[in-house]
């Protein structure tokens, strides 16, 4: 019920826009997330972004990576700019609505050095 797409590969100092749509049966979106997982490591979250505005992001992207949404469309974007090859993982996004929470597929994104 995500889809999450704009994933590819990316030389280091690059950027990536990725991009995840909510079909039309979920509703009540609350806040929206983007998470990781790189090879060999436990996921771990990126950036969120509540529909009241508030945005939060990992130390490790500050500056570099910008979430966005478009909540009509029921979509929410990170813009990676300046990426490195530790950025190399499959990104998920998330919606927690107020009926539960529903994820992604991921989208892989590989950074060469």
């Amino acid at each position: 019920q995500l889809q999450a797409s704009g994933g590819g590969l990316v030389q280091a100092g690059g950027s990536l826009r990725l991009s995840c749509r909510a079909s039309g049966s979920i509703t009540g979106i609350k806040a929206m997330r983007w998470s990781r997982q790189a090879p060999g490591k436990e996921r771990e979250w990126v950036a969120d972004i509540t529909t009241s505005g508030n945005i939060n992001y990992a130390d490790f992207v500050k500056g570099r990576f910008t979430i966005s949404t478009d909540r009509a469309k029921k979509t929410v974007d990170l813009q990676m700019n300046s990426l490195e090859p530790e950025d190399t993982a499959v990104y998920y996004c998330d919606m927690t609505t107020v009926y539960g929470v529903y994820w992604g597929q991921g989208t892989l994104v590989t950074v060469s050095s």
